[in-house]
């Protein structure tokens, strides 16, 4: 005999989560605004067939309309589709996914103000030890060793110089 709940059908009852209407909606608006954004930008440069051709702004503007109107389409279908019924993801699987995306995020930031090397360093460090629940140590230890040797190899080996970032904290090494 199962110890879990079950609905009328004899499924399992649906864990909590965000609902695919609520994302289909979200979505649609999301692309719909870009659309119109694309679409007014291409416009001002100029979305005319001129004498010579297209303007510069032609092609794209009837693309973004088509963005828009697909959008639109997606979110009347979502709106009319009636009650959330059907979970997208569930909060646990949301914890998963931002498990791995908030970090991310944070390594394309470092890396633009920091360069590779911190903000690859940064990430190896915060990702073993949020995820991995390494020590500090050995986090900082392998995440330096890593990084070293990707210096020495394309830095002085291969002569390849990476991206610094905007603030170049290793300036002071001179490459």
């Amino acid at each position: 005999m199962s110890t879990m709940q079950s609905n009328d059908a004899g499924a399992p009852p649906e864990e909590p989560g965000i609902a695919t209407r609520t994302v289909e909606l979200a979505v649609a608006l999301l692309l719909f605004a870009l659309g119109a954004l694309i679409a007014y930008k291409s416009w001002e440069l100029g979305a005319v067939w001129r004498d010579d051709g297209p303007g510069s702004g032609y092609f794209p503007f009837y693309i973004a309309l088509l963005i828009c109107g697909s959008s639109a389409v997606v979110a009347l279908r979502a709106f009319r589709s009636g009650a959330d019924a059907e979970v997208f993801v569930t909060h646990a699987q949301l914890k998963l996914v931002m498990t791995v995306l908030l970090p991310s995020l944070g390594f394309v930031i470092a890396t633009q103000l920091l360069g590779l090397y911190v903000g690859s360093f940064l990430f190896i460090v915060g990702f073993m030890v949020w995820v991995g629940h390494y020590s500090w140590l050995r986090s900082t230890t392998i995440a330096f060793a890593v990084m070293a040797l990707v210096f020495l190899m394309f830095e002085v080996w291969f002569k390849v110089p990476l991206f610094k970032g905007v603030f170049n904290p290793l300036g002071f090494l001179g490459y």
